[in-house]
Parts: C-alpha cells; sequence; structure tokens
C-alpha cells in the first residue's frame, strides 16, 4: 500500500460541512483522517488519473450541526446536500461514472451515516463507527470505522497507558449515560450489586474519588456496552488504558477485523448473557487474561491518532483497510 496507493481528494464542497475536521469529540475520527489526509504528500495526488481511490471529503458532524432541524426527526435535507454534491462531482468529472462509486469512499464516525449513505453512495466504500449488520454495513466493500474519543486535540496521547496486571484490582469496569436498550439492563443486573463489578451510570465527579480513565487505567476488563447504536468509543478507550475490552453489542463488526485478531485480545460477551458476566470473566484464566492485557499493548499503536501520522498507527490501519477494500472487490471479480 504505501509503495502504491495514490488518493486524490475532491476540492469540491464548502465548508463547514465539507473540508472542516472536528478534532475533538466522539465523531472525532473522521476530522482527524480528513486532516491528516489532507495534508499528505506522500497518499495524496493532485492528479486524479493517477489515483486509485477517490476521498468525498465531508463531515458527517458538521452536516448534523449545520442542517439537521432540531426535533424535526427529517434528515432529508441532509441527504439532498449529498445528493447534489454527488450531482456536482459527477458533472464535472468522469470517475464516478466508470466504477459506480466502487473506487469512492468516505470516512463518516456519526451514527446517521449509515442511513445517510445508504441509496446515494451504495456502491462507494464506507468507513463507518456505527458498523451494525443489521443497519445495512456489507463485508467486503465497507470499512468499520474505529470511534476515538479526543478530549484535547492539541494531545491526542495525553494520559495514554494504565496500570500494570498486578494493581489492576477492579475485576470489571462501566460508566455512562443511559443510551439505548442495553445499558439499563446492565445496571439492573450489576449496579451496586458486587464489589468486584464497578458498573456505574454516569459517573460524578467527586474531589478525591476515582474518575473514568483512572477506572480504566486500575480495571482488568471494561465493558464496552452498546449506546443507542453497536459503536462506542469504550472500545478504543479500554485499548488507549491497556484495559481488556469486553464487547457487549450483537451485530457490531469491530475495526479493522480484516487485519487484526479480536479474539486474541478482546472478549465477546452475548447481549442476552449479561446476567452471567462476572463468572464468564472469573471463568477466563489468570494466563490468559495476562495473554490478552499483553496483547492489548501490542495493539494499542493501531488505535492512536498523531499529529503527524506514524507507521501502522489509526491513521495507516483506516487508509489500509479501505485499500484492502479496494483490492479484495477487484480481485474477486
Amino acid at each position: 500500500m504505501e509503495q502504491t496507493l495514490k488518493v486524490y481528494i475532491y476540492k469540491e464542497g464548502e465548508r463547514p460541512i465539507f473540508h472542516q475536521p472536528v478534532l475533538q469529540g466522539i465523531y472525532a475520527s473522521e476530522g482527524w483522517f480528513m486532516k491528516l489526509l489532507q495534508s499528505s504528500k506522500h497518499f495524496v495526488t493532485k492528479k486524479p488519473k493517477k489515483a486509485h481511490l477517490f476521498y468525498l471529503p465531508f463531515s458527517t458532524r458538521m452536516l448534523e450541526e449545520t442542517l439537521y432541524v432540531p426535533n424535526s426527526h427529517s434528515r432529508k435535507n441532509l441527504i439532498q446536500c449529498l445528493r447534489n454534491y454527488l450531482s456536482l462531482i459527477t458533472s464535472r468529472y468522469s470517475f464516478w461514472n466508470r466504477t459506480g462509486g466502487a473506487d469512492h469512499f468516505v470516512v463518516a464516525c456519526h451514527d446517521w451515516a449509515p442511513a445517510e449513505t445508504r441509496k446515494i453512495m451504495a456502491h462507494c466504500i464506507r468507513a463507518l463507527c456505527n458498523s451494525d449488520i443489521k443497519e445495512g454495513f456489507q463485508f467486503g466493500k465497507d470499512v468499520s470505522l474505529a470511534e476515538t474519543y479526543v478530549r484535547i486535540p492539541q494531545h491526542p496521547l495525553r494520559q495514554v497507558g494504565g496500570r500494570p496486571p498486578s494493581k489492576r484490582k477492579i475485576l470489571a469496569f462501566f460508566a455512562g449515560n443511559m443510551h439505548g436498550y442495553l445499558r439499563p439492563i446492565l445496571l439492573e443486573h450489576w449496579e451496586n450489586k458486587d464489589p468486584d463489578m464497578k458498573i456505574f451510570g454516569q459517573l460524578p465527579k467527586v474531589k478525591g474519588q476515582m474518575s473514568y480513565i483512572q477506572h480504566m487505567q486500575s480495571s482488568k476488563y471494561c465493558i464496552c456496552a452498546r449506546g443507542y447504536e453497536v459503536n462506542s468509543p469504550r472500545v478504543v478507550e479500554a485499548i488507549f488504558y491497556e484495559c481488556v475490552p469486553v464487547i457487549i453489542s450483537d451485530n457490531f463488526v469491530p475495526p479493522f477485523f480484516e487485519t487484526l485478531k479480536w479474539e486474541s485480545f478482546a472478549i465477546f460477551v452475548p447481549e442476552k448473557d449479561i446476567p452471567n458476566l462476572k463468572n464468564i470473566l472469573l471463568s477466563i484464566p489468570k494466563k490468559r487474561y495476562l495473554q490478552m492485557q499483553k496483547r492489548v499493548k501490542l495493539v494499542q499503536q493501531h488505535f492512536l491518532w498523531h499529529p503527524r501520522p506514524v507507521k501502522y498507527d489509526i491513521f495507516h490501519m483506516i487508509l489500509h483497510s479501505i485499500w484492502y477494500t479496494r483490492v479484495f472487490q477487484i480481485s474477486s471479480r
């Protein structure tokens, strides 16, 4: 990939929806990727005829912030904006029509992205944080995008790491808002029920008590329960703080699954097994836990944003997943 891949970025599209990366918050993955690709001299070409892939540089976060009418429950104007954009692209260039958009890609982290792009970008490679099989995520065409919660854009690696396994005294930790149907079930079974299971709703900030990050850095297992959608930034946060992820989200496709063997460093628990969660975790031998925790530290490099891309980091991994998907499409014809 590094030797051959060239990407053309369309110049069309007005800010803030296009070309304006959002670098903070839970939707930051799409913004950081946009920022780093736009500044890449290695992968980007200014000559579209030399490109292997074409990037549609819009932000689903800014699309929502700019055009969505609060409480309207309608996204028609958001979809129309993207439809108008594609009409502009196809009227000025021949590349989309040449492949039906199969060599074009989007990187979109907002929950609404699958629905917004399902029809008008049906043949595109879609890198989606909301990688839900039931919501139209397609193996062999779409890419699972890691959802990263960037708190301080100037220091994306701040507080990375955690305590060694011998000092992780908490068996399992979760804290978060009651988004979706699953988290209330998790709290019903485990909140204030067992001292080994630190399961909370929204964790209050109390002086002298452990923070959310400190809990993650001190826990053996970090519970990554789905919210409204299958994805959760806790999956990457757990890796960031060297805590073994416990993913409770049926139909979720994990990031970089074509490259990483997730079963070697994460636990997948079916949603129906929440009542048996502690027994499942206690049944894992200490030797296996230590191996998994070690592997979490090894794969951590693939989930980190750097102000300037570093080989094998998340920027390269996302681009590789997109490139791999396109190569797979061509080779399977």
